[in-house]
């Protein structure tokens, strides 16, 4: 049984930008929760133990340690049957996803195999599964695998009849790619993994620190001879590196998982509400007498925060609206995501889009295809079609934008 995981998550998201600006990657909210929460609560009930964090950057370290400390409150929270331990790697300036998995693994002297997830990636699997193939096939090293219809940004790999991996390309061009089989970044590491990098052929890569998984070790490994094994994986899987992904992430989930998973109650068919004190309880039925009236119109899947307000004729269609926030009368939610303690005027119309948290939105706004950062103001009147907004930015009342970035200077993290 394997009881240890490795996340590395440094950098600086750039793709993930404006909700990265100020916000570690792991601590982005998608269904009304950080992704990393999905995926650490996901290795619990996997039975994993001991979860260490390779951390990069002052925000993505002390946001994520002031967040999780050492992770005990998961047990309670989530009633696991065993405490999770969260470990944090010290400062060390890794550059890649692998030398971070190097240092921390070095530190702490794990001397045993692991599994090494993306602390971007939601995704669906048996851990321990994944495991049992590993030991099997007596593999170095393991990789998920997961079928993908475009290719684009991925590693993909070409297998035999056994799964063994036969060579590795990083990101291809979509007509140059083996197969359609993408690296997911999740793997299972042997006890012995990190002794190839005594093997001469290793030195190079070994004193300039290029220990990317995908561009440099994966190659690398399977150039010399070593056992790199694809695992099936049947789940699902989200890379949720981008806007777009991202949203693509929260629509296939909200659809996808049962009340349970999403930590909702039933308020009517396909209207799901978190919550569980008798103030939540009072809210679902106002929502649901609201429903009823046809004050509040439904269409598709919706999933409500805590402690929210929504005003008298407004629509929601495939929406995720998290805690504490406000929303207008005769506003429309369609396909969209609204963070927590967000205020939306009257008649706001928001469409494919991420509202980012502590935004104040006011009256008369349509908002398409766009994502806004966190703590910004959009004035009353304003148009927005393909625009990402910065955090703590202004748009002045009556702006129309198209195709446009609002931001000033991006700090250091």
């Amino acid at each position: 049984m394997i009881k240890k995981a490795v996340i590395p998550i440094g950098g600086e998201a750039t793709r993930l930008r404006p909700l990265t600006i100020e916000t570690s990657k792991g601590l982005v909210r998608l269904l009304n929760k950080p992704i990393l929460e999905h995926s650490i609560l996901s290795l619990a009930k996997d039975g994993i133990e001991e979860v260490y964090l390779g951390v990069k950057g002052y925000v993505n370290y002390t946001s994520l340690f002031d967040y999780f400390r050492e992770g005990y409150w998961l047990k309670e929270k989530y009633g696991l049957e065993k405490e999770v331990r969260i470990r944090y790697m010290p400062r060390y300036e890794s550059t890649t996803n692998g030398d971070a998995v190097w240092y921390t693994m070095q530190y702490y002297g794990i001397k045993e195999p692991v599994v090494v997830i993306q602390g971007d990636n939601v995704y669906q699997l048996n851990i321990q599964e994944m495991f049992e193939w590993h030991r099997k096939k007596k593999a170095f090293i393991t990789i998920a695998l997961q079928r993908v219809g475009d290719v684009t940004g991925f590693g993909v790999a070409k297998i035999d009849g056994d799964y063994r991996i036969e060579y590795f390309v990083e990101k291809p061009r979509p007509e140059e790619a083996p197969s359609n089989l993408a690296n997911t970044g999740i793997y299972i590491l042997s006890e012995n993994f990190w002794k190839f990098l005594e093997e001469d052929w290793a030195k190079d890569m070994r004193e300039r620190k290029t220990l990317d998984f995908g561009g440099d070790i994966i190659p690398a490994l399977i150039e010399h001879g070593y056992d790199v094994y694809g695992y099936p994986m049947e789940g699902y899987w989200f890379d949720v590196g981008t806007p777009e992904r991202y949203l693509g992430a929260a629509m296939y989930l909200l659809h996808h998982l049962s009340p349970e998973e999403m930590e909702a109650v039933e308020v009517t068919q396909e209207v799901y509400m978190q919550g569980k004190s008798e103030m939540s309880e009072d809210l679902r039925r106002k929502i649901r007498d609201a429903i009823k009236r046809g004050e509040l119109l439904v269409d598709g899947k919706v999933l409500l925060g805590r402690h929210i307000s929504i005003g008298s004729g407004t629509t929601l269609e495939d929406a995720i609206i998290d805690n504490y926030s406000v929303i207008g009368r005769g506003c429309e939610i369609l396909h969209s995501v609204v963070m927590d303690r967000v205020k939306l005027g009257d008649n706001v119309r928001v469409i494919n889009s991420i509202v980012g948290r502590h935004v104040e939105i006011g009256d008369n706004v349509r908002i398409v295809n766009s994502v806004i950062g966190d703590n910004a103001v959009i004035s009353d009147n304003v148009r927005m079609y393909n625009v990402k907004i910065w955090p703590h930015e202004f748009v002045e009342k009556g702006a129309t934008l198209e195709h446009y970035t609002v931001r000033s200077a991006v700090p250091k993290r």
